[in-house]
């Protein structure tokens, strides 16, 4: 058997030390330099051993065996630069229980290395008898076991912690910091916010997510992983593939599909199979760990909103171009319902654009043309503009409302309490008429008493219905005030005259333009139900 050679061979080992919180290794006997001052002084009289490396796996579960420094002294093992190898115990060496034994008791033992455990007792040099090759599955059976419940305890904590609204990544996302004084809080990062306003606002105007990857790259803003490098975070990641990291269509598109960015945690994403195959899978959207209001917004809900339509619209650029036309996206045949698309003309008299049905221009029997100059569309939607943003800003009865709107808000939030009480209240007289009914049936309770207090619990319960049919009421109209009270009746405030169209505002006030043909068109805008609540409240008042 190899290993038995007798005590005049001498032994090239390898010191193998393994330290990871995964695995629970927090006491300070599992410390490196504690696992090596173990190893060392266990050595001081084994003259048949000269230690010849020392190898380190700060940060590596015991679970997997893909670690740098294993690796490395199992090449030299295959080397034969090694045949000693000593752990401080078998759970160092790895606490996969299949794995760990395949190697100590066939792979170890085939190659003639020695390999010793000492808090485990274990020489396969010095093997008294079968005893020990008995306990030493059990062992590694125990380790493996020990690994899974830290495991499923730690991804337990996780959960709950992301249910409470804490931030569990690594490292914060761009455009927040870890707060200091708060555990799993995020606040602001000032710089990096900046730059995530840009570019919601760029895509908003009309950019495509290469032209805004372009600009911040030409105007040399640090990409998110180049950011956390300047940070001196100890960062790494597969989408590295160059020495220094630029901005890109995909950088740009996370950044604009992440609505963490409006006060909304969103974690639970992704999740692994379990603690043996570190691989990680997705988990559907409606099993995603969602959590309102933990941290200050840097992007507003609506301008987020906007930008998700704005993606999933078909905003092409042209060939070569960085800007999408003014309409893309926005057009729709008022025929077929189908999109409308941007043809060029040139002519004697210059050259013009204009829009026709995507349908008809594929198949002439499918759709008529629907057919409208550009310069056309862009008059009369600008004049259909101008008239609904005069209704809007004109409308004086509208500031008051707005002005009263932070009261009506906290009364709503008041009225909702009292709601959540009346209907407590509720459910205890409806048990309460049903136990006393049992009494009676159980002959507690005579038939008098018990239709007495049967009237007073019914009258109770009718009492507290009214009461929850009239505050439902007062929520409702008081909710419904409240969606007055948008940012982007603001916004459309601070325009002021609006002298031609932009993108950006098409973006804010637009859902949609159905063509019906070159002289008459239908603007749909955004917010059409709160502009229906303000004129009818005004009509109302």
């Amino acid at each position: 058997m190899p290993g038995h050679s007798g005590i005049d061979k001498k032994y090239q080992a390898a010191l193998y030390i393994r330290l990871s919180k995964e695995d629970g290794d927090k006491e300070e006997s599992n410390s490196v330099s504690n696992q090596r001052d173990l190893i060392y002084s266990f050595l001081e009289d084994k003259g048949d051993i000269q230690v010849c490396e020392e190898k380190v796996d700060d940060g590596y579960s015991g679970v997997g065996f893909d670690r740098p420094a294993l690796n490395s002294m199992l090449e030299d093992v295959k080397q034969g630069k090694i045949n000693c190898i000593i752990v401080k115990d078998l759970s160092r060496f790895g606490r996969n229980y299949i794995e760990t034994g395949r190697y100590i008791q066939q792979i170890f033992p085939f190659m003639g290395v020695r390999f010793i455990a000492i808090n485990d007792h274990y020489d396969s040099g010095h093997m008294d008898s079968q005893a020990d090759n008995m306990l030493l599955p059990f062992k590694n059976l125990m380790n493996d076991s020990y690994s899974r419940d830290i495991s499923i305890k730690v991804r337990s904590q996780i959960e709950v912690r992301q249910k409470r609204g804490d931030y569990t990544g690594s490292f914060p996302v761009y455009g927040y910091f870890r707060d200091q004084e708060r555990k799993g809080k995020l606040v602001i990062d000032p710089v990096a916010a900046e730059v995530v306003r840009d570019i919601f606002d760029m895509r908003i105007k009309g950019c495509n997510n290469r032209r805004i990857a372009d600009y911040l790259n030409e105007h040399g803003i640090p990409s998110p992983m180049e950011y956390k490098m300047l940070l001196h975070w100890r960062y790494t990641t597969s989408f590295k593939l160059k020495p220094q990291a630029k901005w890109s269509s995909m950088a740009v598109e996370r950044i604009l599909k992440n609505e963490i960015y409006t006060g909304v945690m969103v974690q639970g994403k992704e999740k692994t199979l379990n603690y043996k195959v570190k691989k990680r899978i997705k988990v559907s959207k409606e099993d995603w760990i969602r959590v309102e209001h933990t941290h200050e917004a840097i992007i507003a809900k609506e301008d987020f909103a906007i930008v998700q339509k704005r993606m999933l619209r078909d905003t092409r650029t042209a060939p070569g171009g960085t800007k999408l036309h003014l309409f893309s996206g926005f057009l729709r045949c008022g025929g077929c319902g189908g999109n409308m698309v941007r043809k060029k003309i040139r002519s004697a008299k210059g050259e013009y654009c204009y829009y026709i049905c995507s349908s008809n221009k594929n198949d002439t029997s499918v759709c008529s043309s629907h057919r409208i100059r550009e310069d056309g569309l862009s008059r009369a939607v600008l004049e259909m503009l101008r008239t609904h943003l005069f209704l809007i800003i004109t409308m004086d009865e509208l500031k008051e409302m707005i002005g009263k709107l932070p009261l009506q808000e906290r009364e709503a939030q008041r009225r909702c309490r009292q709601l959540e009480e009346r209907r407590k209240e509720l459910t205890r007289y409806q048990k309460l008429k049903i136990s006393v009914y049992e009494d009676y049936k159980e002959a507690l309770l005579t038939k008098r008493e018990y239709l007495e207090m049967k009237e007073d619990y019914e009258g109770s319960c009718r009492q507290m219905e009214k009461a929850i049919e009239t505050l439902e009421r007062e929520v409702c109209s008081l909710v419904k005030e409240s969606r007055l009270h948008s940012p982007w009746i603001e916004r459309l405030k601070e325009r002021g005259t609006i002298s031609e169209l932009d993108r950006g505002l098409l973006a804010m006030t637009v859902e949609e333009i159905i063509v019906m043909d070159s002289e008459h068109i239908q603007v749909h805008f955004q917010y059409r139900d709160e502009f229906q609540i303000v004129r009818q409240a005004m009509k109302e008042g």
